[in-house]
Protein backbone atom coordinates (compact mmCIF):
# COMPACT_ATOMS: atom_id res chain seq x y z
CA UNK A 1 0.00 0.00 0.00
CA UNK A 2 1.14 3.53 -0.74
CA UNK A 3 -0.15 6.89 0.50
CA UNK A 4 -0.12 9.83 -1.93
CA UNK A 5 -0.86 13.48 -1.24
CA UNK A 6 -1.29 15.58 -4.37
CA UNK A 7 -0.27 19.25 -3.93
CA UNK A 8 -0.22 19.36 -0.10
CA UNK A 9 -0.48 22.87 1.34
CA UNK A 10 -0.25 22.56 5.14
CA UNK A 11 2.97 21.19 6.60
CA UNK A 12 1.35 19.91 9.79
CA UNK A 13 -1.01 17.65 7.83
CA UNK A 14 1.85 16.24 5.77
CA UNK A 15 4.01 15.74 8.87
CA UNK A 16 1.18 13.94 10.63
CA UNK A 17 0.67 11.75 7.55
CA UNK A 18 4.40 11.02 7.49
CA UNK A 19 4.29 9.88 11.11
CA UNK A 20 1.37 7.62 10.23
CA UNK A 21 3.31 6.20 7.27
CA UNK A 22 6.17 5.33 9.63
CA UNK A 23 3.76 3.75 12.13
CA UNK A 24 2.16 1.45 9.56
CA UNK A 25 5.25 0.89 7.40
CA UNK A 26 3.99 2.34 4.11
CA UNK A 27 5.55 4.85 1.73
CA UNK A 28 4.31 8.42 1.57
CA UNK A 29 4.45 10.11 -1.84
CA UNK A 30 4.06 13.86 -2.32
CA UNK A 31 3.17 15.25 -5.75
CA UNK A 32 4.44 18.77 -6.48
CA UNK A 33 3.79 21.58 -6.27
CA UNK A 34 4.01 21.52 -2.49
CA UNK A 35 2.78 24.60 -0.65
CA UNK A 36 5.60 24.68 1.92
CA UNK A 37 9.28 23.92 2.29
CA UNK A 38 10.22 20.37 3.20
CA UNK A 39 12.49 22.03 5.77
CA UNK A 40 9.47 23.57 7.52
CA UNK A 41 9.68 23.39 11.30
CA UNK A 42 5.94 22.63 11.35
CA UNK A 43 6.41 19.63 9.05
CA UNK A 44 9.29 18.34 11.16
CA UNK A 45 7.45 18.93 14.44
CA UNK A 46 4.33 17.04 13.28
CA UNK A 47 6.50 14.09 12.25
CA UNK A 48 8.31 14.18 15.61
CA UNK A 49 11.38 11.98 15.75
CA UNK A 50 10.02 9.40 13.30
CA UNK A 51 11.58 10.94 10.19
CA UNK A 52 14.32 8.28 9.92
CA UNK A 53 11.52 5.69 9.65
CA UNK A 54 9.54 7.56 6.96
CA UNK A 55 9.87 6.37 3.38
CA UNK A 56 8.94 9.60 1.64
CA UNK A 57 9.20 10.33 -2.07
CA UNK A 58 8.60 13.64 -3.83
CA UNK A 59 7.42 13.54 -7.44
CA UNK A 60 7.51 16.50 -9.82
CA UNK A 61 4.04 15.78 -11.16
CA UNK A 62 1.39 13.06 -11.50
CA UNK A 63 3.18 11.43 -14.45
CA UNK A 64 6.37 11.07 -12.40
CA UNK A 65 4.35 9.35 -9.66
CA UNK A 66 2.84 6.96 -12.21
CA UNK A 67 6.29 6.14 -13.57
CA UNK A 68 7.58 5.42 -10.07
CA UNK A 69 4.66 3.29 -8.86
CA UNK A 70 3.44 1.56 -12.01
CA UNK A 71 5.98 -1.29 -11.96
CA UNK A 72 5.45 -1.99 -8.23
CA UNK A 73 2.60 -4.44 -8.80
CA UNK A 74 1.34 -6.88 -11.43
CA UNK A 75 -2.05 -5.13 -11.19
CA UNK A 76 -2.51 -2.22 -13.60
CA UNK A 77 -1.69 1.11 -11.98
CA UNK A 78 -5.12 2.65 -12.61
CA UNK A 79 -6.94 -0.27 -10.96
CA UNK A 80 -4.92 0.24 -7.77
CA UNK A 81 -6.03 3.85 -7.26
CA UNK A 82 -8.39 4.83 -4.46
CA UNK A 83 -9.12 8.55 -4.85
CA UNK A 84 -10.34 10.13 -1.63
CA UNK A 85 -12.69 13.02 -2.28
CA UNK A 86 -15.64 14.86 -0.79
CA UNK A 87 -17.12 14.88 -4.33
CA UNK A 88 -19.04 11.63 -4.46
CA UNK A 89 -17.89 8.06 -4.76
CA UNK A 90 -18.27 4.91 -2.72
CA UNK A 91 -18.33 5.09 1.05
CA UNK A 92 -14.96 4.28 2.62
CA UNK A 93 -16.76 1.56 4.55
CA UNK A 94 -17.99 -0.19 1.39
CA UNK A 95 -14.75 -0.27 -0.63
CA UNK A 96 -12.99 -3.59 -1.23
CA UNK A 97 -9.37 -2.60 -0.65
CA UNK A 98 -6.39 -4.66 -1.77
CA UNK A 99 -2.93 -4.75 -0.22
CA UNK A 100 -1.24 -3.03 -3.17
CA UNK A 101 -3.74 -0.17 -3.45
CA UNK A 102 -2.58 3.42 -3.80
CA UNK A 103 -4.56 5.73 -1.51
CA UNK A 104 -4.61 9.20 -3.08
CA UNK A 105 -5.54 12.40 -1.26
CA UNK A 106 -5.77 15.96 -2.54
CA UNK A 107 -4.75 19.34 -1.23
CA UNK A 108 -6.46 20.89 1.75
CA UNK A 109 -8.16 23.71 -0.17
CA UNK A 110 -8.88 22.16 -3.57
CA UNK A 111 -8.91 18.40 -3.14
CA UNK A 112 -7.86 16.26 -6.09
CA UNK A 113 -7.70 17.69 -9.60
CA UNK A 114 -11.02 17.35 -11.46
CA UNK A 115 -9.40 15.62 -14.44
CA UNK A 116 -8.06 12.88 -12.17
CA UNK A 117 -11.46 12.39 -10.55
CA UNK A 118 -13.19 12.29 -13.95
CA UNK A 119 -10.70 9.84 -15.46
CA UNK A 120 -11.05 7.44 -12.52
CA UNK A 121 -14.62 8.19 -11.44
CA UNK A 122 -15.35 4.62 -10.35
CA UNK A 123 -12.44 4.72 -7.91
CA UNK A 124 -13.61 7.69 -5.86
CA UNK A 125 -13.82 7.08 -2.13
CA UNK A 126 -15.61 9.34 0.32
CA UNK A 127 -15.83 9.49 4.07
CA UNK A 128 -19.51 9.84 4.95
CA UNK A 129 -20.39 13.12 6.67
CA UNK A 130 -23.39 15.35 7.13
CA UNK A 131 -24.19 17.44 4.06
CA UNK A 132 -23.50 20.59 6.08
CA UNK A 133 -19.82 19.61 6.49
CA UNK A 134 -17.81 20.60 3.41
CA UNK A 135 -14.77 18.45 4.17
CA UNK A 136 -12.66 16.83 6.86
CA UNK A 137 -9.07 17.55 7.85
CA UNK A 138 -6.62 15.95 5.42
CA UNK A 139 -4.50 14.21 8.06
CA UNK A 140 -7.63 12.75 9.66
CA UNK A 141 -8.84 11.34 6.33
CA UNK A 142 -5.38 9.91 5.52
CA UNK A 143 -5.34 8.15 8.89
CA UNK A 144 -8.90 6.89 8.67
CA UNK A 145 -8.48 5.72 5.08
CA UNK A 146 -5.19 3.94 5.76
CA UNK A 147 -6.45 2.09 8.83
CA UNK A 148 -9.70 1.00 7.17
CA UNK A 149 -7.72 -0.23 4.14
CA UNK A 150 -5.30 -2.12 6.40
CA UNK A 151 -8.19 -3.67 8.29
CA UNK A 152 -9.99 -4.72 5.09
CA UNK A 153 -6.88 -6.34 3.65
CA UNK A 154 -6.06 -8.23 6.86
CA UNK A 155 -2.79 -6.31 7.17
CA UNK A 156 -3.78 -4.51 10.36
CA UNK A 157 -3.36 -7.71 12.39
CA UNK A 158 0.43 -7.42 12.24
CA UNK A 159 0.24 -4.27 14.39
CA UNK A 160 -1.96 -5.78 17.11
CA UNK A 161 0.78 -7.53 19.07
CA UNK A 162 1.76 -4.55 21.25
CA UNK A 163 0.69 -4.89 24.88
Amino acid sequence: MDLVIVHPEIPQNTGTSARLAAAIDVALHLVEPIGFSLDSKYLKRAGLDYWPDVEMHVHGDWNALVTALEPASPRPFASRLRLFTARGGSSLFEVAFEADDILVFGSESKGLPGTLLETHASQRVRVPTLDSVRSLNLANVVCLGAYVALDRTGTLARFETRE
